[in-house]
């Protein structure tokens, strides 16, 4: 490796972050225009851009040196944590120990 070569390398992963940041604050946005305009007709969009949310979010945590699995295991406590304290979401609908419950098909 040659002395510039990581000045490069650290340039071009401040770049990478900066464009996550701002790919992550557009698709929110275009979230929030989605909804704002109602749901009709508006599935695979919707679909579209919180698979977005959720790939962009992986991805930033690997520019910034957090692991794949350690975004994991932290969603994991966190639906843990929110069906024990009985979320409003858990108490409601559920959704925690739906959630749970695919995320651990998946994992076997």
């Amino acid at each position: 490796m040659f002395p510039g070569d990581r000045d490069i390398d650290v340039t071009k992963n401040i770049k990478m972050i900066e464009w996550l940041k701002s790919e992550l604050l557009t698709t929110i946005a275009s979230l929030y225009h989605i909804l704002a305009r109602g749901l009709r007709d508006s599935h695979d969009a919707l679909v579209d851009i919180l698979a977005n949310i959720i790939l962009v979010t992986y991805l930033l945590g690997r520019r910034l040196g957090i692991s794949f699995r350690l975004i994991d295991v932290r969603v994991h406590e966190k639906i843990r944590l929110g069906i024990l304290e009985n979320h409003q979401l858990e108490e409601w609908y559920g959704d925690l120990s739906h959630l749970k419950q695919y995320l651990d098909k998946d994992e076997n």
